[in-house]
């Protein structure tokens, strides 16, 4: 509990954002939602929005909701949580998507994880908010093999403070599944330590499935391809990801 008492324990929940007006004011209501399991337990909270170089309203959007809002002028998902990660004060942090919905039940499940004192880090399966043809199996695939190796989703990540600084926090180098190279850090770390990375399986995160309507099968399948036969080396592009970085929203 890095020494503190368990009812002065301290949890920021971290939200990256990129032109997210139109999804981040319900994101922000459902975190407040689900941030009544930790006030519950007597804990403090803060909400902390990176606005990563957004053009539209999003970082007023997110004042008006109560977040405390700091500004990353660096398009990038990792150096956008790392930003957010600088400007909170939590034992614990929370990285939560702009497009997604945790509730209470999965923060509570986060709590009760931290009240063991044996847990360093974790995530949650991840489960779409709409109906897609291929969504069902490429969510089970992925929700399988983050339960087996332990690799949180980008969307949901929980972690101690401190060992998220140790680790260096999110890779500068890489524009996607920069949520895999921490989480093989981390490992290692929680192997040292003698703790455990958690996914929590009984309330999985809701997310959008935008990315499904936005980008068409061929484009999807031919970053997958282009990263496979390079051996990742797109994932260390921003022009290649380009469903991530290109602002369509």
């Amino acid at each position: 509990m890095n020494g503190r008492k368990e009812n002065l324990v301290k949890i920021s929940v971290i939200v990256p954002a990129f032109n997210e007006e139109k999804l981040i004011a319900g994101t922000l209501r459902s975190v407040g939602r689900a941030m009544t399991a930790f006030r519950e337990a007597g804990w403090d909270t803060e909400l902390v929005v990176c606005d990563n170089n957004s053009t539209d309203h999003t970082a007023s959007l997110a004042g008006v909701a109560g977040a405390k809002v700091v500004f990353e002028p660096i398009n990038q998902i990792g150096r956008a949580r790392n930003t957010g990660a600088a400007g909170a004060s939590g034992d614990w942090f929370i990285f939560v998507d702009a497009d997604s919905h945790p509730s209470p039940a999965l923060f509570a499940s986060v709590a009760a994880e931290i009240r063991t004192g044996r847990c360093l880090a974790g995530g949650s399966p991840v489960q779409l908010d709409g109906h897609y043809p291929i969504a069902p199996l490429l969510l089970r695939v992925w929700n399988v093999l983050s339960r087996l190796l332990k690799w949180a989703p980008g969307s949901f990540i929980f972690c101690q403070a401190t060992a998220f600084r140790e680790v260096g926090g999110f890779s500068r180098e890489l524009y996607a599944s920069e949520e895999v190279d921490l989480f093989r850090r981390l490992k290692r770390l929680a192997r040292q330590r003698g703790q455990r990375i958690r996914i929590l399986h009984r309330h999985p995160l809701v997310t959008s499935g935008r990315k499904l309507r936005l980008y068409t099968p061929w484009e999807h399948l031919r970053f997958l391809s282009k990263t496979v036969l390079l051996l990742g080396r797109p994932l260390r592009s921003r022009e290649a990801c380009v469903t991530w970085y290109d602002g369509r929203r």
